[in-house]
């Protein structure tokens, strides 16, 4: 359930900068042009859900947490 609302977003917002694209006067996108657009932005927001998905995956395990006696490695 959480892929199809990942691709969801990346699909409106694929949308999203096509259109704004084409209003600010941008020559309209091509088949080549979409789908470099629809990449960059699913790989971004994968990125962001790993990088996140890490980050709590850290918090909750105790990486962060400051070692109880600093001279040990």
């Amino acid at each position: 359930m959480k892929f199809l609302w990942v691709v969801g977003v990346a699909a409106l917002a694929t949308v999203s900068v096509s259109l704004a694209w084409t209003a600010i006067g941008g020559g309209p996108l091509g088949l080549h042009g979409l789908i470099a657009l629809s990449l960059g932005v699913l790989g971004t927001v994968a990125m962001t859900w790993i990088l996140m998905a890490l980050a709590f995956k850290s918090s909750r395990e105790g990486w962060d947490d400051r070692p109880d006696d600093p001279d040990k490695p």
